[in-house]
């Protein structure tokens, strides 16, 4: 393995930095604490330091020794989950509700290390930029960053990202050209009836017996009008009526979820679930209102940039940890919005089955967004590495020969 030394070295101290993290979890939008320190470490190293991008969002600006103009963005998000954690180790939450299930913690960490390394060696020609990213958890901060102008402000090539992958092998890094991770897209629906007395029915209109068929109708969707080979979930997670055993109710309320791979047949689905509710409603003599919100779109790798990466792993662990083949998630990451505005590739770094968590964690699984899980801090000299090889690579000769010769990603 070919790892930053000054990075290897500096382990413990970087995992100290993880574990404080952990311990002080702040949710979108309120990484005040979070930021402050990122921000406090990245300026003791030299780095030139921007705040308040998108509201708690942190750049750093780390310029290369060596002429050159072009620039690359490197990102970590950073907000944790409302979740209460059951692990009883050393550094877990001080919050009640408040957890790094996701390993946010981690990925600031990794991101920390390399800055470091890239501050104080700059050996390299151009600049690159350490976004450290609010509110990945639902919130959007990748959009709100975007629309505070991160890429006017901090102009680059291309942008990179990484998310560690319980489940896959640790220490593998899994990539793939095209999409990597879903769309997220939630519904609701509401059904309006008459409510009557449900030992006579025939005064009223039941909205639970049309909610019923509508929920039905919906996946006749997915079966008979989605081209199979288009991948898509629609699932309805949530039903709502009455409060009464012998009251047929006024109205009923559905919600749920849509994940794609791509935007068509999202376009599709959105188009024949509004037409299924609005004409079910009205056979059954009611009427429905039907939301649909499109959050993150789907989360599509660049070709090019993911040979970069590829690459870039490749020389730096070996072919045996390097999957370019991986099994897409519909998981959603809004990543997505960056890759949407700029070219890149967004990968995952195996973080193993748990076999990491020391005593006191809790009984569940090491999932991700799970009660007991647990970043790997032996991820992070790995990690941290990726980003500054990926940097060297970058400015060096052959990345811009093999970004003129890639082809476009399928669906970018």
């Amino acid at each position: 393995m070919q790892l930053v030394e000054p990075i290897v070295s500096w382990h413990h101290e970087i995992t100290r930095i993880r574990r404080d993290l952990h311990a002080h979890p702040e949710l979108a939008y309120e990484e005040h604490r979070t930021a402050a320190l990122i921000a406090q470490f990245l300026e003791s190293w030299g780095v030139t330091v921007h705040t308040g991008i998108g509201g708690t969002g942190v750049v750093g600006e780390i310029r290369g020794n060596r002429p050159g103009t072009g620039a690359i963005g490197l990102r970590a998000d950073m907000d944790a989950l409302p979740l209460q954690e059951t692990n009883t180790f050393e550094h877990a939450s001080r919050h009640p509700g408040r957890m790094h299930a996701c390993g946010h913690d981690g990925h600031v960490a990794m991101l920390l290390g390399a800055a470091r390394h890239l501050a104080r060696h700059r050996d390299f020609a151009g600049t690159a930029y350490c976004i450290f990213q609010p509110a990945e958890e639902g919130g959007g901060g990748a959009a709100r960053m975007i629309a505070d102008g991160l890429f006017d402000r901090f102009p680059m090539q291309a942008v990179f990202g990484l998310h560690n992958w319980p489940g896959l092998r640790a220490g593998t890094f899994g990539m793939r050209p095209g999409p990597i991770m879903g769309s997220s897209n939630e519904f609701e629906i509401i059904v309006r009836g008459r409510g009557a007395h449900a030992a006579m029915p025939h005064l009223g209109a039941d909205p639970v017996m049309t909610a019923i068929q509508i929920a039905q109708s919906l996946q006749s969707i997915i079966t008979r009008n989605k081209n199979p080979a288009d991948t898509a979930v629609l699932s309805v997670t949530q039903i709502h009526a009455g409060s009464a055993d012998n009251i047929i109710p006024t109205e009923a309320v559905l919600r749920g979820t849509v994940r794609t791979f791509e935007i068509a047949p999202l376009d599709l689905i959105e188009g024949r679930m509004r037409d299924i509710v609005r004409h079910t409603a009205a056979a059954f003599d009611m009427t429905a209102d039907f939301h649909f919100a499109r959050n993150y779109p789907p989360t599509i790798n660049h070709a090019a940039e993911t040979a970069v990466a590829a690459e870039v792993v490749r020389r730096m662990v070996g072919e045996t940890h390097l999957d370019t083949n991986i099994v897409p998630s519909m998981g959603a990451e809004d990543f997505a919005f960056m890759l949407a505005e700029k070219p890149g590739c967004y990968i995952w770094l195996g973080a193993g089955d748990g076999e990491h968590r020391t005593t006191g964690h809790g009984l569940g699984p090491c999932m991700l967004h799970n009660d007991s899980y647990d970043f790997n801090d032996d991820l992070i000299p790995l990690g941290a590495s990726y980003w500054v090889r990926l940097v060297e690579y970058w400015f060096a000769e052959e990345a811009p020969r093999r970004l003129a010769t890639a082809t476009p990603a399928p669906g970018a």
